[in-house]
């Protein structure tokens, strides 16, 4: 999940947190797009003797530019509009209380050191409640208020806790039910389908959230064999394991997807028409709340408009240069040389990006199916990787920024574990379902 930059910025001010290193690295990231790029460019007119490269260049940069907004961020206005308020209904319905109240029995197993009656728990419940709904603005407060608790417990307040660990680990997991923003984006491009990444993407975050869980379970000491525990862990696995086996088992390729296509678009009409009952219950003016919870939509496009901009511009400078091409290249000879398909190192790129900068990696995305078409293969699986795990140092600069955490332990390792997980299954699935 992508904090909300209002919510960062405010939380940034009352506790004085600069992910520095985080941002510098970033920074010399965007910047090294342009000077390899130039440095491509020059070398192939001075050696290859080719004239246009720099033109094709320049008007790539402009292209890009132009498609960020003009393309991109206006029509995801709409989307975006529509699916906030959405949400909001059902925020107002209680839907995120009644995830907490069905996941709190797990979360304290998971969560030894924290008492039972201890704030802390309730706030972790109301974040992880809020990041499965993909309400962002919700989640980022919760989440930031949550590790504020679990610092009141801390004995040694500039290293991390194994409670702060597992609780920042299972945030990079980036398990989400409802990839909002990925399936906007697809509509945007003229996705045949928008939707049909949404059960493969789920599937590919569970087990990203699933590999960082038993992961630092295991590095804690944490019975995993509890019945509560075994019983939550073994049980979604089981469901999401006999899903797999009878796709891959008892239906075509072409069924598959026509599975996947049926079972997205009607999870997501039941939510909407579940929050919009469920509101109605609770005696909640549904119009209302949906246009309180919409009115963010627009504000939440042209806020993503200069961060578009600069990095699908310099993705530009670096695919126009013959750089990415190389890159991708490279993998491809790799792959080739170990006896594996090759079929997905073009969505590479976005897996890369994607523990260092959401914006960064959603402009990977973009590039990816514009390039290679948004129904392609690559298109599908750099959504997939997109929605598999979430911006892991980021995350890290911010969460442990708060409290003034400096040792952060084994917690980006094992972030990053839960990362790799998630990109391996996102390859399998996507070959699974579009291969």
């Amino acid at each position: 999940m992508i904090p909300h930059p209002r919510l960062v910025n405010a939380w940034r001010r009352r506790i004085d947190i600069r992910p520095f290193g985080l941002n510098m690295a970033l920074n010399y990231i965007w910047t090294g797009f342009f000077l390899v790029g130039f440095v491509a460019a020059l070398a192939q007119w001075l050696f290859l003797g080719d004239t246009e490269i720099f033109k094709r260049i320049i008007d790539g940069t402009f292209s890009s530019a132009k498609m960020a907004v003009m393309d991109i961020a206006l029509p995801l206005a709409g989307v975006m509009t529509l699916w906030l308020g959405i949400m909001n209904v059902g925020e107002k319905a209680g839907a995120i209380n009644l995830f907490a109240r069905i996941i709190a029995p797990f979360f304290s197993r998971i969560f030894p050191e924290v008492p039972r009656d201890h704030p802390a728990n309730g706030h972790m419940v109301m974040n992880f409640s809020a990041n499965i709904l993909g309400l962002d603005n919700a989640a980022t407060p919760f989440g930031l208020k949550a590790m504020e608790s679990l610092q009141t417990l801390n004995p040694r307040k500039d290293e991390a806790s194994n409670a702060q660990i597992m609780f920042l680990v299972i945030q990079t997991s980036g398990l989400t039910v409802i990839p909002l923003a990925i399936m906007a984006q697809r509509a945007i491009l003229g996705a045949a389908n928008p939707a049909d990444i949404f059960i493969p993407t789920l599937i590919a975050t569970f087990c990203s959230t699933l590999t960082g869980i038993v992961a630092v379970s295991l590095r804690q000491g944490i019975n995993l064999l509890h019945p509560v525990v075994f019983g939550w862990i073994g049980g979604l696995t089981a469901v999401v394991a006999g899903i797999v086996f009878y796709l891959t088992n008892f239906l075509a390729k072409s069924e598959i997807e026509l599975v996947s296509v049926v079972a997205a678009n009607l999870i997501l009409f039941s939510i909407i028409a579940a929050f919009m009952v469920a509101a109605l219950l609770q005696r909640v003016n549904v119009f209302e709340a949906f246009i309180e919870g919409a009115k963010g939509g627009i504000e939440t496009s042209l806020k993503i408009i200069p961060y578009l901009v600069g990095m699908l511009v310099a993705i530009s400078v670096v695919r126009n240069s013959g750089i990415l091409g190389m890159i991708v290249n490279a993998f491809a000879w790799v792959f080739t040389g170990l006896g594996l398909p090759t079929d997905f190192v073009g969505a590479l790129p976005t897996a890369l990006m994607k523990p260092l900068s959401g914006s960064g990696s959603r402009a990977m995305m973009i590039d990816a199916m514009t390039t290679y078409g948004v129904d392609s293969f690559v298109g599908r699986l750099a959504s997939i990787l997109q929605g598999a795990a979430d911006t892991t140092f980021y995350i890290v600069a911010l969460y442990f920024g708060s409290v003034g955490i400096r040792k952060t332990r084994y917690a980006i390792g094992y972030g990053l574990i839960a990362d790799l997980a998630g990109v391996i299954a996102a390859i399998f699935v996507a070959y699974l379902f579009f291969g």
